[in-house]
C-alpha cells in the first residue's frame, strides 16, 4: 500500500481503495451480463455506504436482514431491496413490506402470518422462503447455516406446500468463502430435494458465499451453471455476495502507542481485535500485515495487541524487518468486510475513522468517530 503523508491519515482507521473495489465490482458485473443472473449487495458483509456511488452501476440492488438494512439500502442504494429475516417483527412490517421488492420468509408459519398483509401494503412484492438443503459447505460450524438443528431456512420435511399459490421464489444460502464446485454439489442436493418446486418459481436465490473475487474462482464455470439452471427451470436467478465485494479492498491502519516485554516483545496498537477486528476472533484467523511476516521469519518478534482491557484482545505473532517503535503504522490487511458491519465501542474505544483513497491517488475522510458516538449507543 502506497500512501502518501500516511500519518496525515487518522489512527486507527479503515481505508478502501477505490480501484480494488472498482475491479471486483467489474468483475460481478461481467458475471451478471454473461450469465443474465442478478447480483445483489449483501449489507450484512459490506455497508459502507458512502461507497455505494462507486457500487450502484455494477449491481441490481441489495439484499437485507431487516428493517434498518432495508431502510439503508432504500434510501442510499436506490435499487432493488430484498428483505429476509429468521423472524420478521409484527410493527416493523409495513415499512419493510413499502420500501421492499422482494421478501423472504424464513419458515412457512412466518409465511402464511405476513404474505396476506404485506401483499395488501405493497402488490407488488414478490414473496419466496427460504429452504434448507441440510447440506453445506463452510469452514466453521458457527458458519454453517445448513448445519444440524439449523434455525435458518425450512428443511423439507417442514415445507408446507399450502403457500405455493402466493409464492414466487426459493432461497437457500448454504455457503461460506466457498468455491464454485461447492456451489456445484450444493445445487444437486437442492435440486434433489426441491426440484420439484423449482419449477413453478419466478426466481431462485443462490445466496451467498460465493468467493468470486478470490484468486483462483473458477468465474466460468459459475456461469456456465447459472446459464444451465436457467435454462433447466426458466426461472430468474440471484447472487448475494458481500464478502466478494468487499474482498481485498482495503485496510485497517493503526498506531504502535506501546511496546511493553513479558519474556515476548508485545506491540499495543491504537485499535482492537476484540472491537475493530471480531472476525480475527470468532473466525478464528490471523490478518496479514504489511511488511510482517510469520514469527521467527524476519528478525525482530512482536505480539501485536490491542488497546482494550481485554486479556484475549490480540491481533496475533508477527515477525518484522525492523524494530517496531512507538508511533509506527501497522496495517493490518483486507479489513473491509465484516468489520465496519460488527465493530463496537467496547472498552469505550473509538471506531475506527473512515476514508476512501480515490483512483487519483487522494484521500476523502468520509467519517471520524467520537465521544459523543460511544455515549448516545448506550442510552
Amino acid at each position: 500500500m502506497n500512501i502518501k503523508n500516511i500519518n496525515k491519515i487518522p489512527s486507527p482507521c479503515w481505508l478502501l481503495e477505490e480501484d480494488k473495489l472498482l475491479n471486483n465490482l467489474k468483475l460481478i458485473a461481467y458475471i451478471s451480463k454473461e450469465s443474465k443472473a442478478k447480483i445483489l449487495l449483501a449489507l450484512k458483509g459490506y455497508a459502507l455506504w458512502k461507497s455505494f456511488d462507486i457500487c450502484r452501476p455494477y449491481l441490481n440492488g441489495c439484499c437485507t436482514s431487516g428493517l434498518n438494512e432495508a431502510k439503508l439500502a432504500y434510501e442510499t442504494f436506490k435499487k432493488e431491496v430484498h428483505t429476509y429475516s429468521p423472524a420478521f417483527k409484527e410493527d416493523e412490517m409495513e415499512e419493510i413490506a413499502t420500501i421492499s421488492n422482494h421478501i423472504v420468509f424464513n419458515s412457512p408459519s412466518q409465511f402464511k402470518k405476513y404474505a396476506k398483509k404485506v401483499k395488501e401494503i405493497n402488490p407488488s412484492l414478490s414473496l419466496g422462503i427460504r429452504v434448507n438443503p441440510q447440506y453445506s459447505k463452510a469452514p466453521k460450524e458457527i458458519y454453517n447455516p445448513c448445519g444440524l438443528y439449523s434455525r435458518l431456512g425450512t428443511t423439507l420435511s417442514n415445507f408446507d406446500e399450502s403457500i405455493l399459490k402466493e409464492c414466487d421464489g426459493l432461497h437457500f444460502h448454504a455457503l461460506c468463502e466457498e468455491s464454485v464446485d461447492a456451489l456445484e454439489n450444493v445445487l444437486n442436493i437442492f435440486e434433489t430435494k426441491f426440484g420439484k418446486y423449482i419449477s413453478q418459481m419466478k426466481w431462485i436465490n443462490f445466496g451467498g458465499g460465493h468467493h468470486i473475487t478470490k484468486n483462483g474462482y473458477n468465474v466460468e464455470k459459475l456461469i456456465e451453471i447459472i446459464k444451465k439452471f436457467k435454462d433447466r427451470y426458466n426461472v430468474e436467478i440471484y447472487l448475494e455476495p458481500g464478502e466478494a465485494i468487499g474482498w481485498q479492498t482495503g485496510n485497517l491502519i493503526t498506531t504502535v502507542l506501546d511496546i511493553v516485554h513479558n519474556d515476548i516483545d508485545i506491540a499495543i496498537l491504537d485499535s482492537s481485535a476484540e472491537a475493530h477486528m471480531p472476525d480475527t476472533i470468532i473466525m478464528p484467523y490471523r490478518s496479514d500485515v504489511i511488511g510482517a511476516g510469520k514469527v521467527n521469519e524476519k528478525l525482530y518478534n512482536y505480539r501485536l495487541a490491542g488497546n482494550t482491557c481485554l486479556a484475549g484482545d490480540i491481533m496475533g505473532d508477527y515477525s518484522f524487518d525492523t524494530q517496531l517503535k512507538i508511533g509506527d503504522k501497522v496495517i493490518f490487511c483486507d479489513q473491509m468486510h465484516y468489520t465496519m458491519v460488527k465493530a463496537t465501542t467496547f472498552n469505550g474505544i473509538n471506531l475506527p475513522s473512515i476514508a476512501i483513497k480515490r483512483t487519483n491517488g487522494s484521500i476523502d475522510i468520509l467519517r471520524k468517530f467520537s465521544y459523543e458516538d460511544f455515549k448516545y449507543r448506550l442510552s
